[in-house]
């Protein structure tokens, strides 16, 4: 339910200029809204047969980018963010290790980097995006630059549910 059916913006009238303000857009955005649903993903190294995450969360938006695995008390096998686009991280403010997974646009693998402790930042300038695992994944998985990954989305998880 956006804002315009909860009735909290009934009545209000919005016009969008050709320019479109970031006030006007940013209420067009709010009166557009669906729920919040998390997108979850299981990634594959096609290369080597292997799974790097089962459960894995999109970071699309820039809320969700910008926070990152922040709060989080630790990453598990297999969970995971894949944040887009993204061509650095910082584990500043983190509590754990993780592996880093630089992607390109073909989805294959620009750069790894193996337990990244907290207080840290990585760059990949050649990377469309970054796949953040749990310490040790690379290394069991034996992901290397050059392999080439599969996201295989599953069905959306209402996350106000």
């Amino acid at each position: 339910m956006n804002l315009t059916q909860s009735g909290l913006l009934q009545g209000v009238s919005i016009r969008v200029s050709k320019s479109g303000s970031i006030v006007t857009r940013f209420l067009h955005r709010l009166t557009h809204r669906s729920k919040a649903v998390e997108t979850i993903l299981v990634v594959t190294n096609l290369t080597r047969h292997t799974v790097l995450t089962t459960c894995a969360q999109v970071a699309d938006r820039g809320d969700t980018r910008r926070k990152g695995l922040l709060g989080h008390e630790s990453l598990c096998r297999g969970d995971g963010l894949w944040i887009l686009p993204c061509e650095s991280v910082h584990t500043f403010g983190m509590k754990f290790a993780i592996d880093l997974v630089y992607v390109d646009r073909k989805r294959r693998v620009s750069k790894v980097i193996n337990n990244v402790p907290p207080w840290r930042i990585s760059v990949c300038l050649r990377a469309h995006s970054v796949l953040e695992v749990a310490a040790g994944t690379i290394r069991e998985t034996n992901t290397e630059p050059g392999d080439a990954l599969e996201f295989l989305f599953l069905p959306e998880v209402n996350s106000a549910a």
